[in-house]
């Protein structure tokens, strides 16, 4: 790196959370390919029976509030994190509702299913007991043998196998274990939970929302930034330390902050890896409205075993705030916000056709089970990296940041690190990303000035 790329600025690639937070800390400029901040976890508006999303909410408040990815709950976090985020915007906490539920059976039992075993019957409850103290246990190579070793047949018969079947659409029998806290395994609450209550355990037994959603937060976020909106990165040019946008425009840097992800970066800058890359699945998010219908749970969101329609969530946005809820509805009891998840291979995105038909087997199937009556918004998103994963002993993604490292790219956040993570540890890294750029750069400016008063 010579003295003339010294000078030049640091830049940030994403105005997502993580993005943000870099551009807020480090003063570099933040560059968003889309019209407004937050990523997937920024917050719009349809007015019932209406398919336009709106950016800001109504006046007269009659309109659905939806995230673009589905519900994001600001769960762990340290307390700078959350001082950072309660300075910015009023938060609510709650106490986590969430279920697995069997439809055939019309039964609930809450997460995590293998610590609430009383709520199954006592055949199952006794040979998923006896599996889970006495099975075989070691070093598990893929996610299908650790959740096997962890909770034996009876558990995978029932759950395990045909969720993760769903949730990482079909990838889970031959991708490396992880994020092995969201099925937590207890012995001692496993036992104590085949006769009596246990208490919410997990990574998210509680969490932090905005009251106004996180399209506020983002907002309020942005406005301490020198973003730029509508830079869709096309290129970036290591060579030349160049980004270029697909509006033909450029901007120059000395390192860059990028929150793209990380399979993304690689082929924007050109640089390759010699091994094969990591796997990620992409999720179509529909979020609905709807008449509430007579069996709608009060849940926060539900897991699923089996579904006619292939998805494998539901979330039930006014069930954590009604806020979400067009306001003359607010209180009623009367509608009901959703969000629903459905996993895809990565990148392979169903036809306008599919996607059609599938809305309209996901609502009949809504509505089979009572959840709701008439619908009155029907609004789908395309995710293309929305779960990461890695195959099992892989060093595809140490090596993808070592290269990218090598070229001044920094890579930062759930996507650009290519593991899962929450909100709160994404600002988190963003961050400490950003302010470890700052002082890199104040740094260098030092021993320039200092060089050049020696000449």
């Amino acid at each position: 790196m010579n003295d003339r790329d010294n000078l030049r600025d640091c830049v940030v690639l994403g105005g997502g959370m993580t993005g943000l937070a870099a551009g807020i800390s480090s003063g570099a400029p933040v560059f968003e390919a889309e019209s407004s901040p937050g990523g997937i976890c920024s917050s719009y508006y349809v007015r019932p029976n209406t398919n336009q999303r709106l950016k800001d909410p109504p006046q007269d408040g009659e309109s659905y509030r939806f995230e673009i990815g589905g519900g994001h709950w600001i769960f762990g976090g340290d307390g700078i994190v959350s001082r950072f985020i309660r300075s910015r915007v009023s938060t609510k906490t709650y106490k986590r509702r969430s279920s697995v539920f069997f439809p055939d059976k019309n039964l609930y039992v809450p997460y995590p299913l293998q610590n609430h075993l009383s709520y199954l019957p006592e055949r199952i409850r006794i040979n998923a007991l006896v599996e889970m103290l006495t099975g075989p246990k070691g070093n598990s190579e893929t996610l299908s043998q650790y959740l096997t070793q962890n909770f034996g047949e009876t558990l995978g018969d029932l759950f395990f196998r045909p969720f993760h079947e769903l949730y990482t659409a079909g990838l889970w029998a031959s991708i490396a274990p992880q994020d092995s806290y969201k099925s937590p395994v207890n012995p001692a609450l496993a036992i104590h939970g085949s006769t009596a209550t246990t208490p919410s355990v997990g990574y998210n037994a509680s969490f932090i929302y905005p009251e106004l959603g996180l399209g506020a937060l983002a907002m309020g976020m942005a406005k301490e930034c020198d973003i730029h909106y509508e830079k869709r990165v096309v290129k970036v040019d290591t060579s030349a330390r160049e980004v270029v946008f697909d509006d033909g425009s450029t901007v120059a840097y000395g390192s860059l902050i990028s929150t793209l992800p990380l399979n993304k970066m690689l082929a924007i800058a050109e640089v390759t890896i010699d091994q094969a890359a990591d796997p990620y699945t992409s999720v179509l998010v529909v979020n609905l409205g709807a008449i509430r219908g007579q069996r709608c749970p009060l849940d926060h969101w539900i897991y699923l075993p089996k579904t006619q329609a292939g998805f494998h969530r539901v979330g039930f946005y006014d069930n954590v705030d009604e806020s979400f809820l067009p306001r003359p509805f607010r209180g009623s009891g009367d509608r009901v916000s959703i969000y629903v998840e459905r996993a895809y291979p990565g990148g392979q995105r169903p036809s306008e056709t599919e996607i059609r038909a599938y809305l309209d087997a996901l609502v009949h199937e809504l509505q089979a089970w009572e959840f709701i009556k008439q619908t009155e918004v029907i609004d789908p998103t395309w995710i293309d990296v929305a779960y990461t994963w890695s195959w099992p002993r892989s060093i595809w993604r140490e090596e993808a940041l070592k290269r990218l490292e090598e070229k001044e790219i920094f890579m930062v956040g759930r996507y650009g690190r290519w593991k899962f993570q929450g909100i709160a540890e994404s600002i988190r890294d963003g961050l400490l990303m950003g302010a470890a750029s700052r002082t890199h750069r104040e740094q260098v400016k030092t021993q320039l000035h200092a060089l050049a008063a020696t000449r």
